[in-house]
């Protein structure tokens, strides 16, 4: 039978009328298939794409068990890679269940648990939770795990990538063997598949799109840029567009991500318009940019993957990225923040001469060709500094090392000393954006501008003889 309602699901009256109140009339793909066998009980492996409606999925079948607030204990485990995901599926919870008495929390780090325990103690019967976070406070005795029911595993794929699997099977080995097990993930390698193998007892798999496909809903397209500068002068050229109305531009570290919001904020856009989030930024800090970018109250959000899969925003007019993920199926998570909700979205990369081995991967993941289109007329290509070039040049070497061990190195070294590629390719972007770093010739030095000198080498001495310089962002 096809399902066009929810009413045709077996859901009470509380959370038909919530349903109905956030708009959803027909449901996806996904609910269609995965609501009645939750229900029923069965063990679920769902492979969906961001942006599908998963979360509503597995939540609707849940609240419908658990149905109203019941003793101290947990009865529903949800487990999220990130506090953002967290976060996201902890307000799902409070919107589906607005019309029930359900007690949930959100248990992730950042912040101290003080307040994480006092609920705990009150009582609960949701918990959306990081791995680490929960069993921090199951090892402390505030977590009573033995009336978990249900156990959702969302974004199974990056909790494997964030290495996660050993706290996940301590979790697998502290909740009552008797439960319902769900696994979602974009993408069913092989090791989202002997995960599957040991959490779920005989799954009904539930695919509702190719693996790792991208939105249908989202145009792509590749710019290639030989440098950082070109880069930067392709985002001054798009931001300046009046149809980017609502973007995220996606960086590999956090010192990129930081040059670019230092640019856009200082050259192209108001500051009060543009925020950037990455590891290194407070919990409170990276709450609030959040919260601002899905009231539109900002225009630009700057971030690295930390934020790919806990930013739910339908109205995401475009996302770029400047540089591409170097885990490949994040590419997927970070194009899927537009063309959500029945919208159309663009996505945008920006691509180096070191960053073809990568699309090429990618391509290979979402069995599809990226179009690609010269940069516009008004974007001036900068030349190449030396530093970048032999960054680059080091960085092609390494990828042609994976594919052939024998391959011994197309260029040799004239000037640089051995660092690390990512080191000499963020020293190079912190010289060009203007990054604040120390001069040797004192406080007469001004930060805050494009250096106009490309070429030469970057000293490396400190004191003593030891290397400085910054060391490259961490996602």
């Amino acid at each position: 039978m096809e399902i066009t309602s929810f009413e045709q699901f077996e859901l009470n009256r509380q959370l038909l009328n919530a349903v109905a109140e956030l708009g959803y009339t027909v449901p996806t793909p996904i609910q269609q298939k995965t609501i009645p066998l939750s229900l029923g009980n069965h063990d679920v492996l769902g492979i969906a794409q961001t942006g599908t409606g998963k979360t509503a999925a597995y939540l609707l079948p849940i609240l419908m068990k658990v149905k109203y607030a019941q003793g101290k204990n947990p009865r529903a485990l949800i487990l999220a890679p990130t506090r953002e995901l967290v976060m996201q599926i902890n307000q799902a919870v409070s919107e589906l269940g607005k019309y029930t008495d359900l007690r949930h929390l959100a248990l992730y780090g950042g912040l101290g648990p003080k307040t994480q325990i006092e609920t705990l103690r009150n009582g609960v019967d949701i918990i959306v939770a990081t791995p680490g976070r929960f069993m921090d406070l199951y090892r402390s005795g505030e977590i009573v795990t033995k009336e978990i029911r249900t156990m959702v595993l969302d974004e199974a794929d990056k909790m494997m990538d964030m290495g996660f699997m050993p706290q996940i099977r301590s979790i697998l080995e502290i909740i009552p063997t008797k439960r319902q097990n769900l696994l979602f993930s974009a993408t069913f390698g092989g090791r989202v598949e002997r995960l599957s193998s040991e959490f779920l007892e005989a799954p009904i798999k539930v695919e509702v799109t190719p693996q790792a496909s991208t939105a249908d809903m989202v145009s792509q397209v590749i710019y290639e840029a030989p440098n950082f500068r070109t880069k930067i002068n392709m985002l001054d050229y798009l931001m300046r567009q009046e149809d980017f109305q609502r973007v995220i531009i996606f960086a590999r570290t956090k010192g990129t991500a930081d040059n670019i919001y230092k640019f856009l904020s200082r050259k192209v856009i108001e500051p009060e318009k543009i925020r950037v989030i990455h590891a290194n930024k407070g919990q409170n800090t990276r709450i609030n940019a959040m919260d601002a970018f899905k009231e539109g109250n900002i225009q630009v959000l700057v971030s690295t993957d930390v934020a790919a899969r806990g930013i739910d925003v339908a109205e995401v007019s475009h996302v770029i990225n400047f540089d591409l993920p170097l885990i490949y199926e994040d590419y997927v998570h970070r194009i899927g923040r537009t063309g959500r909700a029945n919208r159309t979205g663009e996505a945008i990369t920006f691509l180096t001469k070191a960053e073809e081995y990568h699309v090429q991967k990618i391509e290979r993941i979402i069995k599809a060709t990226i179009p690609r289109q010269p940069l516009p007329a008004g974007v001036v290509v900068a030349e190449t500094p030396f530093e970048e070039e032999q960054a680059m040049l080091r960085e092609i070497d390494e990828q042609r090392r994976k594919e052939d061990p024998t391959f011994l190195g197309a260029f040799h070294e004239k000037k640089i000393t051995n660092m690390a590629p990512g080191r000499e390719r963020d020293k190079a972007q912190a010289k060009l954006s203007g990054a604040k770093k120390p001069s040797p010739s004192g406080p007469g030095t001004r930060s805050g501008s494009f250096s106009r000198k490309s070429g030469g080498s970057v000293s490396t001495k400190s004191g003593g003889g030891k290397r400085s310089g910054s060391r490259g962002g961490r996602r």
